[in-house]
């Protein structure tokens, strides 16, 4: 989608930079919306992660990560925008009826025909089939970690992933981080390139906008005027050249620190992240 640079009208919209979203105003289909309840960021009223908020109200669209329809051709019937996530969906009406939400790959327009196929290859966008039967210097999106959990890797705006070899029962796919890590072959993915990639140069112009999205204001830890409530707090600062390392608020590291406890699956990656 293309970006649109705003008139400066206004301090809001001095340095606002939009994607423009050509979506048609569609009804939505109340069997695959879900609310979304619950006090986000808290547990028991307290704060469980920090900057974070419910922000606007919306509701989430359930969307079909398992690709699990198999051999039933779909017709996509509208692009629709996701207040949940970057990227756009797309409605697919099924032969047999059902309808259902996917993420919508770069390519994929109204009216075009997918499926989902335990057998054979498409070079088609939102054609979903296992990595095996993928060719090598596949783009792909919208992984598999586990055989019929659901896809859980390259699912962001502009998000894709590529097949770089496959060696027994394995596929070695290049993450979007780069690192590349070994997958099942039995896993599924779906073929294309995610939309929406100017997402990362959209500019919201004020703080407001970030307000609706449910993030809040961060302060700087050296801002704290009590250590007891930042380890950077207080009259003498503790971050700079010659002081003391930073860190969270709760005294770990927050530079070059190793965090990964999931040492069982070092087996699985052939190359850190870049």
């Amino acid at each position: 989608m293309a970006l649109k640079k705003h008139k400066p009208t206004s301090p809001g919209l001095r340095g606002k930079v939009s994607l423009v979203k050509k979506y048609k105003k569609s009804r939505k289909v109340r069997s695959l919306l879900k609310p979304l309840k619950g006090h986000f960021a808290r547990s028991n009223g307290r704060v469980s992660v920090r900057h974070r908020s419910r922000g606007a109200k919306k509701q989430y669209r359930k969307i079909d990560f398992k690709r699990d329809k198999y051999d039933i051709e779909g017709n996509v019937v509208s692009i629709d925008y996701d207040p949940n996530r970057g990227s756009s969906i797309a409605l697919i009406n099924y032969v047999d009826g059902e309808r259902r939400y996917i993420l919508r790959p770069r390519g994929l327009e109204i009216g075009d025909k997918i499926v989902s196929k335990k057998d054979g290859f498409e070079a088609k966008a939102g054609f979903a089939t296992f990595l095996r039967n993928m060719p090598v210097g596949s783009l792909v999106h919208n992984v598999e970690l586990h055989p019929g959990k659901g896809g859980e890797v390259a699912r962001g705006a502009g998000g894709f992933a590529v097949i770089t070899a496959k060696e027994k029962s394995y596929v070695n796919i290049s993450l979007p981080s780069g690192e590349v890590k070994k997958f099942l072959d039995t896993c599924m993915a779906t073929f294309g390139v995610l939309d929406n990639d100017d997402l990362k140069n959209v500019k919201y112009g004020k703080a407001g906008i970030k307000i609706y999205m449910g993030r809040r204001p961060k302060v700087r830890g050296v801002a704290y005027s009590n250590p007891t409530d930042h380890p950077h707090g207080g009259s003498y600062k503790t971050s700079g050249v010659g002081r003391k390392t930073p860190v969270s608020p709760w005294g770990q590291p927050a530079k070059g620190y190793k965090t990964r406890n999931r040492k069982h699956t070092d087996k699985y990656i052939i190359s850190r992240k870049k």
